[in-house]
């Protein structure tokens, strides 16, 4: 059966969480939740959202919202967001506390200083806005404190890249639009740039984009790296190779295995499977121009995977590993041009081995015009 329907559009942790303080301070003021609630969005127009669960007491109120992420494998797709306001002094303004499941900021580098609960800039944009509205209906000044909890968020936080970016104790509250577009790729390049600013501004001269958790343990071992030196670019090296061009650091490793990198040398900023096979054509010409016997290139012309031509050629002897690295450095050092980095691509295969290397080389020219990714 063909499903053509559109992806069902949902709702970030920040809306969530807007929506749920936002029914928690009018029953604070008036005694009772608004139910549906509605927010506006920072890019127009409003949401509703029901509420999942109320509580008033003499000097606080709380309410849930349950997370509906639409069609996206989001991994707080469903979990209960929380807030419970209660009274600031005077001129406090809104003051935001992370309740269970909300982590705390424990590095510098992110949006967020250390010591402050890890709820993004927008979503306490979002929240103040939806406090201060509550506020002039009522004629206060809105002085509260918003306590935010996620139910389970320390356990799913261990499905996201927190730990490693100094976020201690559970998720953080995000979204810049307030609305979840399924499958974006905007989260995944957001998290990566992230881990460029932490390792920046933990100092860190050496960092490593890896494709997935084989080629990121195998480089780490290389170079004997700290975590905070990892980044979990996965498909979207052009978004991390992108940010590194403005933000540079020093030395940069690229690691992946041999089918991600032959695309990238092939001229391939995004790896996904979606954005286009291995060119078998193209790799058998790389590999002539690097000195392939012809029977050899016409037979990796004809290989079915990359590592079916990978063994290909280490039965006849030819170090094809190497020759794609070097055009994956290539590829890589166009969109690096201008920053100054000294660049290596490692390629691995499945058990971590090293199989092929183009060597740290200082990246020279002039930024790239934009390209197709």
């Amino acid at each position: 059966m063909n499903d053509a329907r559109p992806l069902r559009r949902g709702w970030t942790t920040g809306a969530c969480a807007t929506a749920a303080a936002k029914a928690a301070y009018a029953a604070l003021l008036a005694g009772r939740f608004p139910d549906p609630v509605t927010i506006a969005l920072p890019g127009g127009g409003a949401a509703a959202f029901a509420l999942a669960e109320t509580a008033l007491g003499a000097d606080f109120a709380a309410a849930g919202v349950v997370k509906d992420a639409g069609d996206d494998p989001d991994v707080t797709h469903g979990a209960l967001i929380r807030a419970r306001v209660s009274p600031a002094p005077a001129g406090a303004g809104v003051v935001f506390r992370a309740g269970s499941g909300v982590g705390m900021v424990t590095r510098p580098g992110l949006p967020i200083p250390p010591g402050e609960p890890a709820i993004n800039p927008v979503p306490r944009q979002m929240i103040r806005a939806a406090i201060g509205e509550i506020a002039a209906l009522h004629g206060t000044a809105g002085d509260v404190v918003v306590e935010i909890s996620i139910e389970n968020g320390e356990k799913l936080a261990e499905k996201t890249l927190n730990p490693r970016l100094g976020i201690q104790g559970g998720l953080s509250v995000l979204g810049t639009t307030g609305i979840v577009i399924p499958y974006s790729c905007a989260a995944w390049i957001a998290s990566i740039q992230r881990g460029i600013d932490v390792a920046r501004a933990a100092g860190i001269t050496h960092i490593a984009g890896a494709t997935g958790r084989t080629s990121e343990a195998a480089v780490r071992r290389l170079h004997a790296l700290p975590e905070t030196a990892l980044i979990d670019m996965g498909d979207f090296v052009g978004g991390m190779l992108k940010y590194l061009r403005r933000h540079p650091v020093p030395r940069l490793s690229i690691a992946g295995g041999i089918a991600k990198l032959t695309k990238l040398g092939q001229g391939r900023l995004d790896l996904h499977a979606k954005r286009g096979l291995v060119d078998f054509a193209a790799l058998a010409t790389l590999a002539a121009r690097a000195g392939a016997p012809a029977d050899l290139a016409a037979s990796l012309a004809g290989a079915e995977t990359a590592l079916a031509a990978d063994a290909i050629a280490r039965q006849a002897g030819f170090a094809l590993a190497d020759a794609i690295a070097g055009a994956a450095w290539e590829v890589a050092a166009e969109t690096l041009a201008g920053s100054g980095i000294a660049l290596e691509i490692l390629v691995f295969d499945r058990d971590g081995g090293l199989r092929g290397r183009a060597p740290f080389t200082p990246v020279h020219g002039t930024p790239p015009r934009k390209r197709r990714t």
